[in-house]
């Protein structure tokens, strides 16, 4: 075990490659620019600077929104009578003007009181146009909240706090999910487990009951936000449980949380801007046992609860659940290392390590889910919470056992699917267009030929015909005497348009040569166009390793080179290149060779 922060992989780890810069994705998520998004500041809440050196509370982000109408001395108050310093803040605002504020639990012990944190608590109540009423919700158990005020601390008292209902979670605490944890963890490395000891074991964990608890506290928490009441959550410390709740409240109830980009945003406000302690829960360094805990794990997997239930209003995958798991452990981006915002800062991680999220954005495609509907992902989403619908994480918790998962992952073979569906979609686009011009320049042609012919199309097959007109005039010319005349006439007639036959033919000869030209570029073009766009994909059955050997299995993504068709793993598959084949000309996944081959074509095409 490391002793020393500074000694993980994240500040040695280099990508060894130009396509992820180590700024990138630092500065993708702003806390005032989300706080901006909900239309905060308004004229009941504010921003304040009070803790603009941490000054306030380290543990808290620089800038904080409180209501307008509290002034600093009760905000100062507050924040000497919550534990660690954690006074009430908004951390979402509805758009029913309810608002989510999170905290720490009162110094209360059995009879203390604050005056200042009184005033607050009215001030955010204040500050709901709808109701006065204000639900605190403790996410601890009724009776570990009770033992809490022998140590000075406790809860909220309702006799000194008016308007206020007290809803009591009943979360576990981090040494219960730690312990339960553990249990499951021994269950799954069974070797040959009857059904009756899995059973059994994942029961006796109790895993499941406890994210039905969180996933319960996060609904009651919804519904009163889209009844138009107010919210103010806190565990203990307020930076374990309250971020559990919080978090997923507002997947609940924001359609935003629930994209890609969104769902990172508030990630980034909720668990890293109010200091979650990652390096102490994860064990990243050497740190008392009793710490560690996986409160961000069990998160992690209660969104995964709702993904499974809501398939259509989630627009990232498992994928992204398991990366984000996997990396928070692994250190080796900088994103998650520390305890808190300002750890960071001192660390000074953007400058010397590498953003997750810049990595995910550059690995996009193999985030997003293809079953997501944009006009379903609206408005409020209530779960089912019946015991009967939670599921086994398989993917999570027995992902490297072999047989125990399907040879292809289905979400796999719909993204591969409909990848190559928009590749064709887009060439088709191209060769529409190119029907088109040909149209146009055998049409203008023909004008220029006076050869009178009429081109029409049917079934891709181009079929000439002769001007009705000239047919006609063509058989009357003999039979009509007006059509008739007499030799000097016609000899005038001959003589007087020689110059100009004559000006025609010069005019065909040039229009021919320039024809010719155009026809061996626009054939080249086209050859061009139709090789860098790969019709056929291989399958992605039976393909059980990359060309570079890397093995490709259930949990490894086999990703297609849009140009050449072939499976390749996510390490050889890095690159990005504009097809000429396509009329969008976005940029697509290509292989390292298919990548060398186009960028040596746009260099000849450049000197040329």
């Amino acid at each position: 075990m490391l002793a020393s922060i500074e000694e993980l992989y994240c500040f040695r780890y280099n990508t060894g490659s130009d396509d992820l810069p180590r700024g990138t994705g630092w500065s993708l998520f702003d806390l005032q620019a989300e706080f901006e998004r909900m239309g905060v500041p308004n004229e009941s809440w504010t921003i304040t600077t009070l803790n603009k050196d941490y000054d306030i509370c380290d543990t808290y982000p620089r800038y904080l929104y409180v209501p307008a109408s509290a002034p600093t001395s009760v905000l100062l108050g507050s924040s000497k009578f919550r534990s660690r310093g954690r006074l009430p803040v908004l951390s979402y605002l509805h758009s029913t003007k309810a608002s989510l504020c999170r905290c720490s639990q009162p110094l209360s012990g059995f009879s203390a009181r604050c005056v200042e944190d009184e005033h607050l608590i009215t001030c955010i109540q204040k500050a709901n146009p709808n109701t006065a009423q204000l639900f605190v919700v403790d996410t601890r158990p009724r009776i570990n909240a009770m033992a809490n005020r022998a140590a000075g601390k406790g809860y909220e008292s309702e006799a000194n706090y008016e308007n206020t209902i007290f809803h009591f979670a009943g979360i576990d605490n981090i040494h219960v999910m730690r312990a339960s944890l553990a249990r499951l963890l021994e269950t799954c490395e069974f070797k040959t487990p009857a059904m009756g000891a899995f059973l059994n074991g994942v029961e006796g964990s109790g895993w499941l009951r406890h994210i039905k608890a969180i996933l319960d506290a996060a609904l009651f928490i919804g519904k009163t936000l889209e009844d138009g009441s107010s919210v103010l959550v806190h565990c203990s410390d307020g930076w374990d449980r309250t971020a559990q709740v919080c978090g997923l409240a507002q997947v609940l109830v924001d359609p935003y949380y629930r994209t890609l980009h969104g769902f990172q945003a508030l990630i980034t406000k909720e668990w890293l801007s109010f200091g979650h302690k990652f390096t102490d829960r994860c064990g990243h360094i050497q740190v008392d046992p009793k710490q560690i805990s996986p409160v961000f794990t069990q998160w992690l997997e209660c969104v995964w609860h709702l993904c499974q239930q809501f398939p259509f209003v989630f627009q990232f995958n498992d994928r992204l659940l398991l990366t984000i798991h996997d990396h928070v452990h692994s250190c080796e981006f900088g994103t998650f290392v520390g305890n808190c915002q300002k750890d960071r800062i001192d660390l000074r991680v953007e400058e010397k390590t590498y953003s997750l999220w810049g990595y995910v954005a550059n690995h996009m495609n193999e985030y997003l889910n293809p079953l997501y509907r944009p006009d379903m992902n609206i408005g409020f989403i209530q779960p089912n919470l019946a015991p009967q619908v939670f599921k086994f994480w398989r993917e999570m918790y027995c992902r490297w056992e072999i047989g125990v998962h399907p040879r292809e992952s289905l979400i796999d073979l719909m993204v591969a699917s409909k990848d190559h569906i928009n590749s064709l979609e887009d060439h088709i686009r191209l060769l529409q267009k190119k029907i088109k011009a040909v149209e146009g320049r055998i049409s203008a042609e023909s004008m220029l030929n006076g050869s009178g012919l009429e081109i029409t199309q049917d079934s891709n097959r181009f079929t000439y015909k002769k001007n009705a007109h000239d047919e006609v005039n063509l058989k009357l010319r003999d039979f009509d005497p007006l059509m008739v005349t007499d030799k000097f006439t016609s000899q005038l007639r001959e003589d007087e348009s020689v110059e100009a036959v004559n000006e025609t033919n010069h005019l065909r000869r040039l229009s021919y040569r320039r024809s010719s030209s155009q026809d061996d570029n626009l054939t080249e073009s086209l050859s061009t166009e139709f090789q860098s766009v790969a019709l056929d994909w291989k399958s992605v059955r039976g393909v059980k390793e990359c060309q570079c050997s890397a093995p490709l299995d259930f949990t490894s993504r086999k990703s297609h080179c849009w140009r050449c068709g072939e499976i390749y793993c996510s390490r050889c598959l890095d690159k990005w290149a504009t097809l000429p084949g396509h009329i969008s000309q976005k940029q697509s996944p290509v292989c390292r060779n298919c990548y060398r081959f186009l960028h040596k074509s746009f260099s000849i095409e450049s000197l040329e």
